[in-house]
């Protein structure tokens, strides 16, 4: 399955139906008066996010969503039938903007989530509705109303616990198969990862779910390379894991391309809990891991874990440091929504 993270569609309700012009025909009745029933709603259209999907990709086929009209009314007062609802059914975590103001509608964050985003139109008044005594055989109804209609961008941000950064071959992908059964392509080439890839991670008895995106390089917020474009995956994450190269020439370097990105991004990356990992140590000796780590530790006031994912060096230890990072930051979340307001003084 190709993973598409951005779509545009345009989704139209349906329209309400027409009421109907009757009159009452029975035999033996002389004076039957107007009998026309209301016309049907339309159909709505909602988005809902639903299980078992992590990509927009159905909605590269499917541009157009309509709903239902609805049916137009009878004689006998009979009201048309309503029209069927669409629903846009989308991954967990999903953006939905409107194209022509870009407000955001709605944030699809959790199974079930459900939002209403164009109204159907409603059915139009039979005749019945407009006899009076000075108006007797009324012979006019109102149409149907037209349906709500708008263009929309989808925007998925995957949902994860924590989040892989770092330059090209830092050695994200193979930390990612390591810990998880995620199976991504993993080279010896650049941006051999190229859609971002999620992995669920057990140490302890604890889990979390980790995101692996693209590499970042200088500029990435300019459009170079592949670009920033991957970064909005982990917007959502609570922790960042920054992997550098252990055999790279200026590990600090790499490290400082790297958060010059998540800076120039903003939206709140570079503020994020991060634990920094000197990766590829199955290939250093102890006197050079401390060469690489050491530049790193001075700039940042931060330990930088050794790791290998080939040899396993130091992958257990790092793990539960991010599984600690994790539920620090969600009981800071608890505590915060538990405030108590501060009482009325007058």
């Amino acid at each position: 399955m190709k993973f598409l993270d951005q779509a545009k569609v345009y989704i139209k309700a349906g329209n309400g139906g027409p009421g109907c012009v009757s009159f009452r025909r029975e035999k033996y009745i002389e004076f039957g008066g107007p009998d026309g029933g209301d016309g049907g709603k339309g159909g709505d259209v909602y988005a809902e996010a639903v299980e078992g999907l992590n990509t927009l990709i159905d909605y590269r086929y499917q541009q157009h969503i309509k709903a239902k009209a609805g049916v137009h009314g009878m004689g006998r007062d009979r009201t048309g039938a309503g029209g069927a609802d669409a629903v846009i059914k989308v991954p967990a975590g999903t953006q939905i903007i409107d194209a022509e103001t870009e407000e955001e509608l709605a944030d699809l964050t959790e199974i079930g989530q459900r939002v209403l985003l164009a109204r159907g139109g409603n059915g139009g008044f039979g005749n019945t509705h407009f006899k009076s005594s000075t108006n007797q055989a009324p012979r006019h109804a109102n149409p149907g109303q037209t349906g709500e209609e708008r263009t929309l961008i989808l925007r998925l941000k995957l949902i994860a616990d924590a989040g892989l950064v770092g330059l090209p071959n830092a050695g994200k992908s193979t930390f990612l198969s390591a810990v998880s059964k995620a199976r991504p392509k993993i080279g010896d080439y650049p941006f051999t990862t190229i859609h971002p890839g999620l992995g669920v991670v057990h140490v302890d008895g604890r889990e979390f779910i980790l995101a692996d995106i693209p590499g970042l390089i200088e500029g990435a917020h300019e459009g170079a390379g592949l670009g920033d474009t991957f970064l909005g995956h982990i917007e959502r994450c609570r922790v960042l894991l920054h992997l550098v190269d252990g055999t790279s020439e200026e590990p600090l370097e790499a490290y400082n391309t790297v958060r010059g990105e998540l800076e120039a991004y903003e939206n709140g990356l570079a503020e994020k809990p991060e634990i920094i990992a000197l990766s590829k140590c199955d290939s250093l000796d102890e006197e050079l891991e401390d060469l690489q780590a050491e530049p790193i530790e001075r700039a940042t006031g931060k330990d930088v874990a050794r790791i290998s994912a080939i040899s396993g060096k130091g992958m257990i230890p790092l793990l539960r440091q991010i599984a600690d990072a994790i539920e620090a930051d969600k009981a800071a979340e608890r505590g915060k929504d538990a405030r108590p307001e501060p009482a009325w003084q007058p």
